[in-house]
């Protein structure tokens, strides 16, 4: 297990020797403790990105991709290593780190190998004579801030556009969960990634964090997280007005029609909330269901809720694990207390496990609450196995409900009705849409949200063009240019 900071081709530790502990949830043991970077270790690792750019920005975009497949053959070949320190860290099931997590950082990583020499420029039609062609160029050295909720997964959906675009980086975990973004960074030197390339340096946000987002030779930041410190990001990136992609909170909407398929709407909204313990932006948090089927739904839901398996991640039959930290499983179980202030209703869950074996980690249950749409629980990001429910009556009241919060990143609706479907898909604020399914994402697939939940795409062509500038190149070709100071 590497718990040293990556920089320049080596695992070294920080200049001033601090250490963080990363815990694991199921029991808050450390597990280790990893090199805590500081101010100098930024301006190391930001001086190895900057020597390293030029041969790799000019490298053919082939071999490039090469060691991006390299890369995913790694992790598939290390995948059982990968999911136990995913699931020890994070608290994710072990049955979803082996069948998602690590299957979707190989296939990242795979994709965007494959885009490396693909990413095409253009010819544009100007006036006769002239030869006018556009051209994609790596931004330079890029700064990458990676959450705590997916730290193997969103290592790739930023690295892999990035490096196949001729970029190098300078990566920061988050402090909560580093293990696997280190292990990632242990492969890429076994493979032949140059030195530099990439740099990994755990740390603290807003130390590591605010230095890499305000320092001057990194071109651009790309920062997942929440939507406060995003807002903190933009301003910190005002310095050399650096170019800022922001992937933030999410309050999804999950409308349920009354034609809808019943069992499949309470599967797919179980997995649209309770997946990562609803540790996700773009969980379903918000059910707005049909009052004519709004008991039937509930019935189901909860009884389902119910029957969910929670327990230590490491076990196979584990369905839902713990929480990332003691300190959010805290802030989660605030919100009932919040609900109940503003008269909501715990229809089911809105405690920790009565589990003896589970009484030291940071363990919620599946928690349903009825609520208003204005209430505070139907508006702010409570990033749990937390689900509010509200009726409606009419189509348009489903979308005032579900276009009523700040935030705009995925939303689903189910319905038979293709033409309620399409409409409604077109209607809804938000960056994703999904139909009779939930949660769906693929590496070709643009991933990113409007208004509160922030600019920019991760995933497919549309994070190529993130991870590059365009340059316009003009070309006299035979035209007669008439003298504009005639003598």
């Amino acid at each position: 297990m590497q718990t040293q900071l990556f920089i320049d081709g080596r695992f070294v530790p920080s200049l001033s020797g601090e250490t963080l502990a990363t815990l694991n949830p199921h029991d808050n043991s450390t597990i280790a403790e990893v090199s805590m970077a500081g101010h100098a270790d930024v301006d190391r690792a930001v001086a190895a990105a900057q020597a390293a750019f030029p041969k790799w920005s000019r490298m053919a975009g082939a071999e490039r991709g090469l060691l991006l497949l390299k890369l995913a053959d790694a992790i598939e070949a290390n995948a059982d290593r990968l999911a136990r320190l995913e699931s020890m860290d994070t608290g994710h099931p072990i049955r979803d780190t082996r069948n998602l997590d690590v299957p979707r950082t190989a296939a990242t990583f795979r994709y965007f190998g494959g885009m490396a020499d693909k990413f095409e420029g253009s010819v544009i039609p100007v006036e006769q004579g002239f030869l006018n062609y556009l051209t994609r160029e790596p931004v330079g050295v890029v700064g990458q801030v990676v959450p705590w909720n997916f730290p193997l997964m969103f290592t790739s959906w930023k690295m892999a556009p990035a490096l196949a675009a001729g970029n190098c980086i300078v990566m920061k975990p988050a402090e909560l969960t580093p293990l696997s973004s280190l292990a990632i960074a242990e492969l890429m030197a076994e493979v032949g990634f140059p030195a530099g390339v990439v740099n990994i340096l755990p740390g603290l946000g807003h130390v590591a964090g605010q230095y890499i987002a305000e320092h001057p030779g990194i071109a651009k930041i790309a920062f997942t997280g929440s939507t406060a410190v995003g807002r903190k990001v933009v301003q910190a990136s005002s310095g050399n007005l650096k170019k800022v992609q922001l992937e933030l909170g999410g309050k999804g909407a999950n409308i349920v029609f009354a034609d809808a398929n019943i069992d499949a709407v309470v599967q797919g909204s179980a997995f649209a909330i309770f997946h990562n313990q609803g540790q996700a932006c773009i969980a379903g948090s918000r059910m707005i269901v049909h009052e004519s089927i709004a008991d039937e739904v509930l019935e189901k839901f909860i009884a389902l809720s119910r029957t969910i398996r929670i327990g230590d991640p490491l076990d196979p039959a584990t369905e839902m694990g713990p929480l990332t930290s003691r300190q959010h499983r805290d802030r989660v179980l605030s919100y009932v207390d919040v609900a109940r202030e503003q008269g909501g209703r715990v229809l089911s869950g809105g405690k920790s496990p009565d589990s003896a074996s589970l009484a030291n980690g940071c363990y919620v249950e599946p928690t349903i609450v009825e609520a208003k749409p204005t209430d505070r629980v139907a508006q702010e990001e409570v990033f749990g196995p937390f689900m509010t429910v509200t009726t409606f009556k009419t189509d348009d009241e489903a979308l005032a409900i579900a276009n009523g919060t700040e935030y705009g990143l995925g939303a689903g609706l189910w319905t038979r009705d293709l033409q309620r479907a399409h409409l409604v898909a077109r209607e809804i604020h938000s960056g994703m849409v999904w139909v009779n399914c939930y949660k769906r994402v693929s590496p070709g697939s643009p991933f990113g949200g409007v208004g509160a939940s922030g600019y920019g795409r991760e995933m497919g062509f549309e994070a190529m063009r993130e991870y590059t500038q365009a340059k316009s190149i003009w070309v006299n070709v035979d035209a007669q240019i008439p003298p504009y100071f005639p003598r």
